[in-house]
């Protein structure tokens, strides 16, 4: 029997024709697709301006950059996601606070964000666990009344909605993740999308190096044509051209996308919701999700069997993930376990079934029948 991943990209002929061109282009790096590519992902997302990076990882560094992050400030962030969206804020100097999440969705839970705040406070990080967008009202509520941003890490939720609006225009700051695995992909890249123009400039700045380029904002603007400075320093995470015609050439089949995940979506949860001694994912009336991955929860201290009962027949499912201060790195600064109970007991149950376009009807109904037999 064939090996059925747990997410694969959607490559088409629409795609090699664009990178091919953008290959055959005098602009490799940052040429004019680059432009057109933050366009696009800005209306998309609802958002006044866009900025793409090099992956989803700079994005967040990005984006907590943007936000003026440094020593001394305090980050609240899900103990229920990716290391990065952490380690973002830890690269900047910040202190990170881990909130525990919802039972339901596995997001951030507002409360115990809004129980966390602090006089260091200066972001909220919330992340649209599984493409289920955050409770951002009650989160924007909760940073505006601490004086902090909210940002949203939307790597999971591209083309989701929320109360009728984009994820992208519902925080201070969205964050993109463009990996193959997402629900679009440029080989490699991310995105930082937000309406205030500052946050914006700080954030295009700073993917490149910092370099000041406009002679009206320089220190030295008679040095010479050639002159730019660098004020604060940043780092490359530019998204190179031929990636971001990748990138086009995918928003052009973003609904279609969302629409094919949403029938693996509904095809698990009929094939599955009869099944005792498991939890299938929620989905609250006020989103239209755009879903990246179909979180399975086994009961009964069963998940490890069932992952090796899975992986054994081919079934390469995945667990997101670890709480994680967790990590060593986090336990090292003296954070420990216990601290947020139901993202704990959340990941002590948790498997990703593979989600993607384009699995097909067969494998899944394959996925389905092991499921069922390593849980009966």
């Amino acid at each position: 029997m064939p090996v059925i991943p747990y997410g694969h990209q959607s490559i088409d002929d629409g795609d090699i024709a664009a990178v091919a061109e953008a290959l055959t282009s005098d602009w490799l790096t940052t040429g004019p697709r680059v432009a057109d590519f933050e366009a696009r992902i800005a209306e998309v997302a609802g958002a006044a301006d866009a900025v793409v990076v090099s992956n989803g990882t700079a994005a967040l560094h990005t984006a907590y950059a943007a936000a003026g992050i440094g020593p001394g400030d305090e980050v609240i962030v899900p103990a229920l996601t990716f290391m990065a969206t952490a380690a973002g804020a830890a690269h900047l100097g910040a202190r990170v606070v881990f909130a525990d999440v919802e039972e339901d969705t596995g997001n951030i839970d507002p409360r115990s964000a809004a129980a966390l705040v602090g006089e260091a406070t200066r972001v909220v990080a919330a992340v649209d666990y599984a493409g289920h967008p955050v409770d951002a009202d009650a989160l924007t509520g909760i940073a505006e009344e601490a004086g902090a941003l909210l940002v949203e890490d939307a790597a999971h939720s591209i083309g989701s909605t929320y109360r009728g609006r984009p994820v992208g225009s519902l925080a201070d700051l969205t964050t993109f993740s463009f990996f193959p695995t997402k629900n679009m992909t440029t080989a490699e890249g991310g995105a930082v999308v937000a309406d205030d123009s500052r946050l914006v400039e700080t954030a295009r700045r700073f993917r490149n190096h910092g370099l000041v380029r406009d002679p009206a904002l320089q220190r030295h603007p008679d040095e010479g044509p050639w002159h730019q400075e660098v004020h604060s320093l940043g780092l490359n995470y530019r998204l190179p051209d031929v990636l971001c015609a990748l990138g086009l050439s995918q928003l052009r089949r973003l609904e279609a996308f969302k629409q094919a995940r949403a029938r693996v979506f509904e095809r698990y949860v009929e094939g599955l919701r009869d099944l005792d001694g498991v939890t299938l994912p929620t989905r609250r009336d006020d989103v239209d999700p755009m879903w990246h991955l179909f979180p399975l929860r086994v009961h009964d201290g069963r998940r490890r069997e069932v992952f090796d009962f899975l992986r054994a027949n081919d079934v390469l499912v995945q667990v997101n993930y670890i709480p994680v201060y967790w990590h060593p790195y986090f336990e090292d600064l003296g954070y420990r376990r216990g601290m947020c109970p139901v993202a704990e007991r959340y990941y002590s149950e948790e498997i990703s079934l593979p989600m993607y376009a384009s699995l097909a009807q067969s494998d899944q109904d394959r996925v389905i029948d092991l499921v069922r037999r390593a849980v009966s």
